[in-house]
């Protein structure tokens, strides 16, 4: 989980700052990202890099390309549940009036720490 940022940012202009792509971060990593991720192959190097295909203009996935996004997105959906119930404290989902970015910092650790409590209980 990295630090919050202020305003509108794209994932992986985030990603790119915190791990800057001169360094090798990931060569001995296999690494799992979603479409919002396009380019990460050309950035980064890495022992194996698992994307999801995407459907080209006016043509489709093959059954193959499309079982692949399956069960990529079926191994991805525990990460997508975890914050979907981190946004159950509606405190992260509502729009807030704190300017302190440390502060919201904070509140979203607590957060994590409330679901993984409510996941082991």
């Amino acid at each position: 989980m990295s630090h919050c940022w202020v305003g509108k940012t794209h994932d992986y202009g985030m990603f790119k700052k915190e791990f800057p792509p001169e360094q090798d971060w990931f060569k001995d990593f296999a690494v799992r990202v979603d479409l919002g991720f396009l380019g990460f192959d050309k950035d980064y190097t890495c022992k194996r890099i698992l994307l999801p295909y995407k459907k080209k203009k006016n043509q489709e996935l093959d059954e193959n390309q499309k079982k692949e996004n399956r069960s990529q997105a079926s191994e991805r959906i525990s990460v997508e549940h975890a914050i979907g119930g981190m946004k159950r404290y509606r405190v992260l989902s509502n729009r807030l009036r704190i300017h302190d970015v440390k502060l919201y910092n904070d509140i979203l650790g607590i957060c994590a720490g409330l679901w993984n409590f409510y996941l082991t209980n």
